[in-house]
């Protein structure tokens, strides 16, 4: 088990997160209630499906506009947890995840720096939006996450006990008991020497409730 000196029992869930993505959105949120019912702490990273889809060709034009507009936030939650330390990346994300998901609010310079507000963090981090500054590091962070999964997936990617993964992708947003027996299910077939893929098709749209 993946533990800390100060807290022997506790299993660490590493996860990757894009804010852009609803669908991982749902998946930090569920990881939040399997804190209340395992002992488990989620340690949170950035990944970009900007920078994932980078240079490609062949997307739809809807979903090619949608990417376009996500190098700010992953850029602001790269300079936040450079400057204040990877504990700022949980609170910016639920902060930021509240505001485009559940209000549906733009990615724009105001909104990060309403965000940044939220989670206690000074708004001119809203600068690095526009900047190229912090791409060095989220392009790292980016790599990591590909480096345990491969490329061919996008966001979230959870690794726990030395195994990783996309996904779960699900929706609504698992509670109590049923966040419990999804996190035991997904470790264990996670946990299957040369399990890789277990799918179907998406007929409802993500909800956050």
């Amino acid at each position: 088990m993946t533990q800390s000196p100060e807290e022997p029992d506790i299993t660490y869930a590493d996860m990757w997160f894009d804010p852009l993505c609803p669908w991982a959105w749902i998946t930090s949120r569920w990881l939040l209630e399997v804190e209340k019912v395992r002992p488990v702490r989620v340690r949170w990273h950035v990944m970009s499906l900007s920078v994932l889809n980078e240079g490609k060709e062949d997307l739809p034009e809807n979903y090619r506009r949608l990417i376009e507009t996500g190098w700010g936030a992953v850029r602001v939650c790269v300079a936040a947890e450079q400057q204040h330390g990877p504990q700022a990346l949980g609170p910016l994300y639920t902060a930021l995840g509240t505001r485009f998901h559940h209000d549906g609010e733009p990615r724009s310079l105001d909104t990060y720096r309403d965000a940044l507000k939220d989670a206690g963090l000074p708004v001119e981090l809203a600068a690095a939006a526009e900047s190229t500054e912090y791409d060095t590091a989220l392009r790292a962070s980016h790599a990591e996450a590909m480096t345990l999964v491969g490329e061919d997936v996008g966001t979230p990617v959870i690794s726990v006990e030395g195994v990783s993964f996309f996904g779960p992708v699900v929706t609504p947003i698992p509670r109590g008991e049923e966040a419990a027996r999804l996190w035991d299910g997904v470790r264990l077939v996670a946990g299957v020497e040369g399990f890789f893929e277990l799918k179907r098709t998406r007929t409802v749209e993500p909800s956050f409730d």
